[in-house]
């Protein structure tokens, strides 16, 4: 059974740029929070603290899910407040990376910290167990490292590191809280120098740094090679120093110098003198708006470290090297690099080499399985697959032989042998676990409670597949299923980006006619993001270019009716959502009967992006809300949020926001680890049943604005034209929504029916689809993903 970990109030200590948002995410969470740093020399004692949570709301991307949350951090300093400590049961340290101020520190809060409080030192690098050493002997059993990545929002990757004394209870408290109540992903590391994610991804970023200075390659080549095209971020490896910062990953460098001189790599953990000399400058990458890129006006330049100039960036790979990274087989991907006499390719090549031989020899050493190297490097660093995995599924025993081959040759950036593991073995993934080189076995997931609510936790290459359950039904667009043991089945969409054509339209009625007979309701979920795009504009072509605007209108038609299938199904429909939830995607979410929301949901009535207006019932569904809300009183008042949301496109940032536009309902849920929606959902579906769920009523009619509602929205738009503020087809679009969502030409307070709202949808989409600036819009969509404001 899940067992909650008792972490109601946690205190952070340090206001700096990750104390300050780890506090800000953990006011995300609902999560009582006091934020700490020294107090002020003059005015008020916690303004060193103030102005670290004002400079949170001024960044981008912002660290609180809603503005209002930086209200919810506590501010205290260590002058006057540190009896505060007393009520936390989590302390996290974030001061500076110097040992000394660490420890004393802990020395002075001893005294005021709960028998029961855990406390947590946050650091990217520094030794924990030495800290352990240096730790109040009434602490060392509560006290262990943790390292959050930047910005702690948004990574998903949270190393925990525990020393000699750190009880395992209060370890897996704190993992099971990271999880299910801050959404991460935990790894648990061993003590040394950078754990592990940053251990092996800033030596892949080292390697990279060397081979393209050995072979000559271009930053921005480098940047096109490694990003995407290799299952990378697009910051690839140049770019991703300047978003870190290079004075940053110069000190992450500089640890491995100081703390691993036997290493058969030490040679090279330095930064290279082009970049030491920017440093030196200030052009410490993006926070100083400039580093190995720098931007003016809109051309992107790049630093030649030759010349220590600047250059026009934007140069790309051969393509003889782009097509080899096309080539689904790994091992023939990886074979084709090798053999390739292309510079750009023996790159490539070299680069992943390295990495496997490091990793391989570091494995026993650093991590407890290589299953955890995978996680932290695919979730510190965005990578598709982690290093591990990529070696497997290029064939583990091919790649080992080159590897020692190459070593003999002297080819490797060291001439460390393979371990002699690497021959016993392979591959590192099975289905029963992954291999722990320490201990010469292959080690299961965790068994910690808190996992079970992950149905279908993140996989590795060579472990089992997951199991999506038996098909109930299916169709081109989704497909119906039912897990084993399972009583609450789940449809899936088929197509890509969970966009919402004819089929799945066809297929999403058709299962909720299954649900209603069979089951106690039905999940809306997908196993990746997005949740959905959208309506699939590309399978609206062959009419759009024949004219063929019936079979639109159909469709139109038939959006509406799926739309209201899900709201008025005689059992709960609920949907999970992660990612994307755009347009026809939002509507269905405004539709269900309850929505489970990653809190990383961006949601929004897109319409306008492609010269549209709702038309699944999004109109519709606001028009109601607001009736339903003004309870009798000024419908324009209330409606016009809403209107403001679909006329600009709004998107929230966070499902929190969404809840906040209105796009959510306060009975929606929000859910911070997006591997846990699935179960979430379920459960709702069970809950709703177990509570004799019964469709919402038909509304035989509410009041509208009428048009009087509608010509003051068209004032304001007026006032915004005229302000530059939109353009003549932006206030063309903006008034037809006015219109649909005031009710049409009738009098304000006239009751209409929800059919009413969904056929002035239906007929001012049509009326804009057959403008050609709307055209115009959807073809530029098209062919850039991205809107075209004409």
């Amino acid at each position: 059974m899940f067992q909650k970990a008792n972490i109601r109030r946690v205190a952070v200590l340090g206001a700096g740029v990750m104390g300050a948002q780890i506090a800000a995410h953990l006011v995300n969470a609902g999560i009582d929070t006091v934020l700490f740093d020294l107090p002020a020399k003059e005015g008020d004692a916690n303004g060193i603290v103030k102005k670290a949570v004002d400079n949170l709301k001024k960044m981008k991307p912002a660290p609180f899910s809603s503005a209002a949350r930086a209200d919810y951090i506590a501010m205290a300093n260590y002058g006057s407040d540190l009896e505060k400590l007393a009520d936390c049961d989590l302390i996290i340290e974030a001061i500076a990376e110097r040992l000394d101020w660490k420890l004393d520190l802990y020395a002075k809060i001893a005294p005021h910290v709960a028998e029961h409080a855990i406390l947590a030192t946050n650091t990217s690098g520094l030794s924990i167990g030495k800290l352990a050493d240096g730790v109040p002997e009434a602490l060392r059993g509560r006290f262990c490292g943790i390292h959050f990545f930047n910005p702690p929002r948004y990574m998903y990757l949270v190393e925990l590191i525990p020393t000699r004394y750190t009880e395992g209870a209060e370890l897996d408290a704190l993992e099971t809280f990271l999880t299910t109540r801050l959404g991460k992903g935990v790894v648990r590391a061993k003590d040394t120098p950078n754990f592990i994610a940053n251990r092996i991804g800033v030596f892949s970023m080292l390697a990279t740094i060397h081979h393209a200075e050995r072979l000559g390659i271009r930053f921005d080549v480098v940047d096109d090679l490694t990003g995407p095209r290799l299952g990378r971020p697009k910051s690839a490896t140049f770019r991703t120093a300047d978003v870190v910062g290079l004075d940053t990953f110069a000190h992450v460098v500089k640890t491995m110098t100081d703390n691993l001189p036997d290493d058969p790599w030490h040679a090279f953990y330095t930064v290279p003198a082009w970049m030491q000399a920017l440093i030196e400058k200030g052009a410490l990458g993006q926070k100083t708006k400039g580093g190995i890129y720098r931007k003016e006006g809109r051309d992107i330049f790049v630093l030649d470290p030759k010349t220590g100039e600047y250059v026009q960036s934007g140069q790309k790979g051969d393509d003889e090297v782009k097509a080899i990274l096309k080539i689904e087989n790994p091992a023939e991907k990886f074979k084709a690099l090798r053999e390739s006499q292309n510079p750009q390719a023996q790159f490539l090549w070299a680069c992943m080499r390295d990495v496997w031989q490091y990793i391989a020899y570091w494995l026993g050493d650093i991590a407890g399985n290589a299953r955890d190297v995978d996680f932290a490097i695919r979730w510190g660093f965005g990578w598709k697959q982690g290093p591990f995995e990529m070696w497997q599924a290029a064939g583990w025993k091919a790649i080992a032989e080159a590897i020692s081959g190459e070593i003999a040759a002297g080819q490797t950036m060291s001439s460390a042998a393979l371990p002699a593991w690497v021959n016993s073995v392979d591959g590192v993934h099975t289905p029963q676990g992954s291999y722990s080189a320490a201990d010469n076995s292959y080690k299961a997931r965790s068994t910690l409670p808190v996992y079970e609510r992950q149905i279908y936790p993140p996989t590795v290459f060579g472990e089992a597949e997951p199991q999506y359950g038996e098909t109930i039904y299916e169709n081109d667009g989704v497909r119906m299923w039912l897990r084993a043991g399972d009583d609450v089945p789940v449809v899936t969409f088929k197509s890509k980006a969970h966009s919402v054509g004819a089929p799945v339209l066809e297929g999403l009625q058709a299962s909720v006619r299954i649900a209603e007979a069979r089951y106690p309701g039905l999940v809306i979920w997908h196993p990746e993001a997005p949740f959905s795009v959208g309506a699939d504009l590309a399978s609206m072509g062959p009419a759009f270019m024949t004219g063929d605007f019936d079979a639109i209108e159909k469709m139109v038609a038939e959006f509406q009716k799926t739309s209201m299938t899900i709201k008025y199904a005689q059992v709960p429909v609920v949907a999970a959502a992660q990612g994307y939830a755009f347009g026809g995607g939002c509507e269905f979410l405004m539709h269900s009967a309850r929505v489970v929301a990653a809190l990383e949901s961006y949601i929004g009535l897109v319409e306008v992006g492609v010269g549209l207006l709702p038309a699944g019932g999004g109109c519709k569904e606001f028009a109601l809300r607001a009736a339903r809300e003004a309870k009798g009183g000024d419908i324009l008042a209330v409606l016009k949020d809403y209107y403001m949301a679909m006329a600009m496109a709004k998107v929230a940032t966070s499902a929190e926001e969404g809840k906040e536009i209105g796009y959510l309902r306060e009975s929606d849920i929000v859910v911070f680890n997006a591997n846990e929606i699935l179960h979430v959902a379920q459960s709702q579906v069970r809950a709703l049943a177990d509570a004799g769920y019964k469709a919402p009523i038909k509304p035989k009619g509410f009041p509208v604005a009428g048009r009087t509602g509608a010509a003051t929205i068209r004032g304001q738009l007026i006032n915004m034209l005229e302000g530059g503020f939109i353009s003549k087809y932006d206030y063309h679009i903006g008034v037809q929504i006015a219109e649909v969502v005031c009710g049409g030409d009738v009098d304000a307070g006239t009751l209409v029916n929800e059919e009413w709202i969904l056929t002035l949808e239906r007929q001012r989409f049509m009326g804009l689809l057959k403008k050609g600036k709307t055209q115009e819009r959807i073809m530029y969509m098209l062919e850039n993903n991205k809107p075209l404001r004409n």
